[in-house]
């Protein structure tokens, strides 16, 4: 359970929480396989002992297992809050193709549910957010079970609710709202190919206003890599078609390879960059990549934070 061409072949699309436990399980399982297997500590029901504290809710059994004192943790904990923003404008369709399913709207929607998995292991409060022309969805960020159902649910109707609606973006704008919206400190989490029909620096300036008011952020760059940054066309004619606003163009792929590939490159250089300067975590997500792409930049950046 790998990437989204492995859950492709499943056909309980509408069970998304028993996907992502398997997302989430097929990736611990692999941090105890590799360099990184102190990740693994325990998520779900303990935290380390910490000097001083009382000695009552030590879990001697665990003791004994890995000779290390871990505390027993209760439902009322809650480590730190989490915000998921998802980009569901129109271009996050790309490649757009009901048989395979394996848009870039797709592989966010998968991504999310598993960190939500991962971060009600942790004792983690989340919150999921929608955006495109508009703020779609804005739920609170809570822990319990009820709201992770529902989270599961609203990310599910994206799965079968995903065609061409012709909807535009207006990221700059509405992340602006959005940080004004989340009133405690928060770890932000955001899924975009970053396409806006607005102008880069009111997108850049949304970013720096996350980073003002004192959250974490990670921008998790979701593009079809082959196709919309390498420009990886046959040497032939091709329809393409702008899924936000319906227009066309016909055209041979080679005759604008190279001032298509300049162009991308420079902008998501720039984009790198501004991130780099905000202190914001950038990974470039590719929907063809193993979703561990997401899941230990996310656990990298958590640790940091406790």
């Amino acid at each position: 359970m790998k990437n989204i061409e492995d859950i492709s072949k499943l056909k309980q699309f509408e069970n998304l929480e028993l996907i992502a436990k398997q997302v989430v399980e097929g990736f611990i399982t692999g941090l105890h396989k590799s360099p990184f297997h102190g990740f693994s500590v325990e998520f779900a029901e303990h935290r380390l002992y910490n000097k001083g504290e009382s000695v009552k809710n030590i879990d001697w059994k665990l003791y004994g297992k890995t000779d290390k004192l871990f505390v027993k943790r209760y439902d009322e904990e809650t480590n730190l809050r989490c915000r998921i923003i998802i980009d569901v404008s129109s271009s996050m369709l790309f490649p757009y193709n009901e048989k395979n399913r394996q848009s870039k709207l797709l592989f966010s929607v998968y991504s999310a549910a598993s960190l939500i998995h991962l971060l009600r292991k942790q004792r983690d409060a989340v919150g999921l957010t929608f955006l495109s022309e508009e703020i779609e969805l804005h739920t609170q960020a809570k822990m319990s079970s009820v709201h992770a159902r529902m989270l599961y649910s609203k990310l599910n109707e994206l799965v079968f609710n995903e065609k061409p609606l012709n909807k535009s973006s207006k990221q700059g704008e509405l992340l602006h709202l959005i940080s004004e919206k989340i009133h405690k400190r928060s770890l932000v989490i955001i899924f975009s190919d970053m396409f806006s029909s607005e102008n880069s620096e009111k997108l850049f300036s949304a970013l720096q206003h996350l980073k003002h008011n004192k959250h974490e952020v990670i921008l998790f760059h979701v593009t079809d890599k082959e196709h919309e940054l390498e420009f990886k066309y046959n040497n032939r004619p091709y329809k393409f078609i702008d899924m936000e606003t319906g227009e066309t163009i016909k055209l041979n792929p080679n005759e604008i390879r190279d001032y298509y590939t300049k162009s991308s490159k420079s902008f998501f250089k720039k984009l790198k960059l501004k991130c780099g300067q905000y202190k914001i975590d950038f990974v470039e997500a590719d929907v063809k990549s193993d979703f561990k792409e997401v899941l230990a930049p996310f656990l990298m950046k958590r640790s940091k934070m406790h």
